[in-house]
């Protein structure tokens, strides 16, 4: 089974073709320039199906990172995702970005760790542990402070390798706070795979697994920026009628 793999909830962004019978990575785009979303991210995934020699009519599921991340990057994601399968027929599965960040150190027999840059002084965060030759999540999907990390990462007490666009903006304060624990990943693995991605969804399609067109939607862990302001602005309204 031929996958598609597509990121664009962060700074990144990334295609991934995946044989899933042979196991076997046959192309990936990964960039990581600044440019915005909407100016590459489909010029990216027609240049990744021509270097394999391959078409959108070859593929037969398309998974795609469906946060938490960039509110405008993953709606990016969504639609282009959406819109392929609406040509082609194919099988969706969406794929929680954390997830496949912690995907990119599978294998790692400590703790992983993923953080994205939530702005506001936060993050986005998980916990993940081999168990069984199969990566778990074992806590909650957060969106919390540095410093409320560092608390969970004590009370938990174990060896921590982080990983994800977090790392630049946190990496300092973490090997202050935690220096006997913390851990970072090498660039190569630092920032999210559509290669990941694509394995993840190969590995949903296995097990019978599959997202509506019409149901799939992104994965937030907090509200946007638009959505505080229009509550604000409706609980103002209240107050003065």
């Amino acid at each position: 089974m031929l996958i598609l793999g597509l990121d664009s909830s962060t700074i990144v962004s990334g295609v991934a073709i995946f044989d899933s019978e042979k196991e076997v990575i046959l192309a990936e785009s990964f960039l990581n320039t600044g440019n915005t979303h909407s100016e590459k991210f489909l010029p990216l995934i027609k240049s990744t199906l021509e270097q394999a020699n391959l078409s959108l009519k070859d593929i037969e599921g398309i998974a795609v990172t469906k946060g938490p991340g960039s509110f405008t990057g993953l709606r990016i994601g969504m639609v282009t995702a959406k819109s392929l399968v609406q040509v082609t027929g194919t099988k969706l599965m969406g794929i929680k970005t954390l997830d496949a960040l912690a995907y990119n150190l599978f294998g790692y027999s400590g703790i992983i760790c993923p953080i994205l840059n939530a702005r506001k002084s936060e993050v986005y965060t998980a916990l993940y542990q081999m168990q069984n030759n199969e990566l778990k999540r074992i806590s909650e999907y957060l969106a919390l402070t540095p410093e409320k990390l560092v608390k969970l990462i004590l009370e938990n007490g174990s060896e921590v390798m982080f990983l994800g666009d977090g790392v630049p903006e946190y990496r300092a304060y973490l090997e202050q706070a935690i220096p006997s624990l913390a851990r970072f990943a090498s660039s190569n693995n630092l920032l999210t795979r559509s290669s990941s991605v694509a394995i993840l969804g190969a590995k949903g399609f296995s097990e019978n697994k599959e997202d509506s067109f019409f149901t799939l939607e992104p994965f937030y862990l907090r509200k946007s920026e638009a959505e505080i302001t229009l509550e604000a602005k409706q609980c103002a309204m209240k107050k003065t009628k």
